[in-house]
C-alpha cells in the first residue's frame, strides 16, 4: 500500500462511477466557500466602483447620440449631392428628406430619379431623440440646411439641448 503525503489530494471513487476529490490537509467538517465577511467585501469594493464609473458612463449617452445626429446628417448631404447629380437640383423644402427615400410624387419631380432611391433604408431615420430632422431648401445657409432639435428638440439650447446643423457640423 502506497504512503500519502500531507499534501496530497486523493481520489476517491463515488458509487455512481465519478469521482470525489478528497483533500487531506482540509479541516474535517470544514466546507469550502466565502464567509458572509469576504462577501461583504466584495459588494463594497463593486458598489464602490459603480459609484465612481457610472457617472461617467452615464455622461457618454448624450455625446454619443450628438455623434449620432452629427453622422446622420452627413449622410443626408451625401445622398443630396447624389440626388442632385442625377436630377440637377436638390429636393423642395415641401418634398422634404422623404425624397431621398422614395421618388417625390409633388413638387418638381425628378425625372432621373434612382431605383431605390439615396438611402440604403427606405425611410428617414429620425434623430437620436426620436424626433423628425428639419430640412430646409433653399437653405439659409446654402442650398440646404439640415437641422436636429437635440435632446429637448427646441431651437436653441446649450450642452445636449443645442442644435446640430448642417452648415455648423466639422468636417
Amino acid at each position: 500500500m502506497r504512503s500519502i503525503r500531507q499534501d496530497e489530494s486523493v481520489a476517491l471513487k463515488h458509487d455512481d462511477g465519478g469521482y470525489l476529490m478528497h483533500d487531506e490537509d482540509a479541516t474535517p467538517g470544514h466546507e469550502d466557500g466565502f464567509t458572509l465577511l469576504e462577501i461583504i467585501v466584495v459588494v463594497f469594493i463593486l458598489s464602490l466602483l459603480a459609484a465612481i464609473v457610472a457617472p461617467r458612463i452615464m455622461g457618454r449617452t448624450d455625446d454619443a447620440r450628438i455623434a449620432e445626429a452629427k453622422v446622420q446628417i452627413r449622410n443626408f448631404e451625401t445622398a443630396l449631392k447624389l440626388f442632385k447629380l442625377d436630377n440637377g437640383f436638390y429636393p423642395t423644402t415641401e418634398q422634404g428628406l422623404e425624397a431621398l427615400a422614395e421618388l417625390p410624387k409633388s413638387g418638381k419631380v425628378p425625372s432621373k430619379y434612382r431605383d431605390g432611391g439615396y438611402l440604403e433604408q427606405k425611410k428617414i431615420p429620425l434623430d437620436p431623440w426620436n424626433k423628425a430632422y428639419v430640412y430646409i431648401s433653399p437653405g439659409i445657409h446654402g442650398d440646404y440646411d439640415i437641422i436636429s432639435y437635440g435632446a429637448d428638440g427646441e431651437p436653441g439650447g446649450e450642452g445636449k439641448n443645442k442644435d446640430i446643423e448642417s452648415w455648423d457640423i466639422e468636417r
